[in-house]
């Protein structure tokens, strides 16, 4: 093996500094420190420190400036509190390596150590070249009849992505967190890339990168619509599934984590770290937050079947939650193939670290958890007091950042919606199908609208608030708005699985056609319906979601499951934008944020109950449309589909505040009368947006069939 790092690099692809010849580099590497975990300069030289308990030797390995050729073995040669740890000195950021693990290979017990296997260190802060699908990369001879009992010796660096050696440099200036309170907070679900591939305002060369993420137009467009936080689908680097590759596909959503430090590299032209951070500042220069959503419940490296390229390597029994009493096997309560074991210490500091490490370093505002009941479960099952939990509370860093949790998954107990501890919101499911099931006329949902309208107290109880519950319309997962009101069925046959995947029941109606029409009633009345759905949103209590492109009718022609699908059946059209009927429910949408952020009984940072007001008048009421409060064989009735929702307040000087949100779920007009009577503005109206701002006098107020109108009356209560 030759003992040299090489000549220096022409081109550094991250903005690293420029690797140099080390003229008295050392035979063996010095002691070291097993702090930090990781590859860290010191100004001096690189110290190496990795985690594993059951290894019995690690090598460290260094590349020269293509990645290509290995130029250098060294074992590390202290273990201390079972970190491996060594010195290079004079070496400089810029230096491409990997490591190579020594132990026992003996899958039914849960060790799959060799070191024929180049392995990605698990802190490595940046990456050169891309994983190679090759039958090299697995621990085991794929065609042996023995599977993953037998062994392969055959070398996979060649296959292999390397870390790189970075230090953080980047020139934040005053750049400071926004910290939106969660009471103003309206958060906007988009992907780095579908945001901006077809936006024609960014160059061609940046279209799809974090630099288009941070284009004036995509800024103006957010703050135009009001939104507070942009809600990144994950954005750590991830690993393209072999099996979508032979089916000539790719994993667009990137639910696949191969490092937990570095930013995925397919989102920048050069420099995934600096144009993501720099993205960052421009988003906190406008007032808006950054919300990555992250996945540490499970890896890329899948299945005890899987390929063996980081953790699977360095130490499978403690990375991985194996079935008791059966070793050789992952647990899969993830339905990846397998989970990580947060049980773990040295495990919960990778994750702890990680998290911490894109606060400090990259200014995050928050993060979002897939799967988080994985998170949160203990061998005796989902704990909201597990260890994850419990570590993340008591962090200075993580506990002044949001954190939103998935609260499910497909292990035993997987559902846990409300479950979590208290300083997490949860996505909200149950607030996302009873709108959808209330406003396509569904019977029997009026109780259940009014609780999911009220911020889901008998979900997250008074010991929370209104806005732990994250209520959304529509996400990444599954259909988008437009196409809740164009389609009934699924059209998933471009993901290769022929139209198996992704859910059978949207909770949609198509509203006469299946898909796209020219019949002028049909496209009214599902303008109609995506305006009303869109009122519930904002003006429910909770925290508010709004997809990206829902604001004016972006479509995924039909399929449900885009999760592999780097095309235009996920990507943003701008030009619906543009459209008059895009304008019409973009100027729709920002209106109604708008109004949320300036009335404050559209928001509430409590729950509540009933309590009086003034007079007749309490906070929260629940009247139907002949302005009378619901009896119990009302709210039995399966056949009303009338609901009225007033919030009261009493202001400063004296009088009276109230907002009425007027539905009518039904086939026909209604007439609402509105208590008390006298002088209303309308707010908006689903069916008539161009009412907006206008008064209205009567006594009674007609709702057409499956529309909405939100009023307000200011009144004295002696009058």
């Amino acid at each position: 093996m030759v003992n040299e790092l090489g000549a220096a690099f022409h081109h550094c692809p991250f903005g690293l500094t420029t690797t140099q010849h080390m003229p008295h580099q050392p035979d063996r590497l010095e002691p070291g420190s097993p702090y930090p975990l990781g590859a860290t300069w010191d100004g001096l030289g690189i110290n190496f420190a990795v985690f594993s308990a059951n290894a019995s030797a690690i090598e460290l390995c260094l590349f020269e400036a293509t990645h290509r050729k290995e130029t250098s073995r060294f074992f590390l040669p202290e273990r201390t509190d079972e970190v491996w740890h060594g010195y290079l000195p004079n070496a400089v950021p810029g230096l491409m390596y990997g490591y190579r693990a020594h132990g026992p290979y003996e899958p039914e017990n849960g060790h799959r150590f060799n070191p024929n296997k180049l392995l990605l260190d698990p802190y490595a802060r940046a990456l050169a070249g891309q994983v190679k699908w090759s039958d090299t990369l697995f621990g085991y001879r794929l065609e042996s009849p023995q599977a993953d009992l037998s062994f392969d010796r055959r070398n996979s660096a060649a296959a292999m992505v390397k870390g790189v050696v970075t230090t953080d440099t980047f020139a934040w200036g005053d750049d400071r967190h926004p910290r939106t309170p969660l009471w103003d907070t309206v958060i906007y679900e988009a992907h780095v890339k579908g945001m901006t591939a077809l936006l024609d305002a960014a160059g061609e060369q940046d279209r799809g990168t974090y630099g288009a993420l941070g284009h004036p137009s995509v800024i103006s467009h957010l703050q135009r619509l009001g939104v507070t936080a942009v809600e990144l689908l994950p954005v750590h680097a991830f690993l393209q599934d072999r099996e979508l590759q032979q089916r000539q596909l790719r994993n667009y959503w990137g639910y696949n984590t191969l490092s937990y430090f570095t930013a995925e590299p397919a989102y920048a032209r050069t420099d995934p770290a600096t144009e993501l951070r720099l993205a960052v500042r421009q988003l906190h220069a406008a007032g808006i937050e950054v919300i990555l959503d992250v996945v540490y419940n499970h890896t890329c490296e899948g299945s005890e079947l899987g390929p063996t390229l980081s953790w699977r390597g360095l130490d499978n029994a403690t990375y991985y939650r194996l079935v008791e009493g059966a070793q050789r096997y992952c647990v899969n309560d993830t339905g990846t193939g397998n989970t990580v074991d947060l049980s773990h210490p040295r495990t919960m500091q990778m994750v702890m670290d990680s998290l911490r490490h894109f606060v400090q370093s990259y200014h995050i505002d928050g993060f979002r958890f897939d799967l988080g009941a994985t998170l949160g479960r203990e061998r005796h099952g989902f704990d909201p007091g597990s260890g994850f939990f419990d570590a993340l509370r008591q962090d200075p860093v993580l506990t002044q950042v949001k954190l939103i949790s998935e609260p499910w998954d497909v292990g035993p107990g997987g559902y846990q919606l409300g479950k979590h501890p208290a300083g997490f919101l949860e996505w909200n499911d149950r607030y996302r199908d009873t709108v959808r099931r209330y406003w396509r006329g569904d019977a029997a949902q009026r109780p259940e609208l009014a609780r999911r309208l009220s911020g889901s107290e008998d979900i997250f109880t008074a010991r929370r608030a209104p806005t732990a519950s994250v209520n959304y319309l529509s996400s990444h997962d599954g259909a988008p708005l437009a196409d809740l009101v164009r389609y009934q069925g699924k059209y998933n046959e471009a993901n290769g699985e022929g139209n198996r995947d992704g859910t059978s029941d949207n909770l949609s109606c198509n509203w006469g056609v299946e898909g796209p029409t020219d019949d002028p009633q049909i496209n009214a009345l599902r303008a109609r319906v995506q305006r009303s759905m869109l009122m519930s949103l904002f003006a429910a209590m909770g925290t508010p979601m709004l997809l990206a492109g829902d604001e004016f009718g972006r479509t995924q022609k039909g399929n449900n499951n885009a999760y592999c699908q780097d095309s235009d059946i996920s990507w943003v059209d701008w030009s619906l934008a543009a459209a008059d009927d895009g304008v019409a429910l973009t100027e729709f949408t920002a209106r109604l944020i708008e109004l949320r952020r300036r009335e404050p009984l559209l928001r509430s940072n409590r729950f509540l109950f009933g309590a009086q007001v003034a007079g007749d008048m309490q906070d929260l009421q629940w009247l139907d449309e002949r302005g009378m409060c619901l009896s119990e064989a009302d709210w039995a009735n399966g056949e009303g589909r009338a609901l009225v929702m007033r919030r009261a307040r009493v202001c400063g000087d004296g009088k009276v505040e109230a907002i009425a949100l007027l539905m009518n779920a039904s086939a026909i007009p209604l007439e609402f009368l509105l208590v008390p009577q006298g002088k209303w503005e309308i707010l908006t109206d689903s069916a008539q947006p161009d009412l907006a701002g206008s008064m209205h006098e009567c006594a009674r107020y007609t709702v057409l069939d499956r529309g909405c109108a939100l009023l307000k009356a200011v009144y004295r209560p002696d009058t």
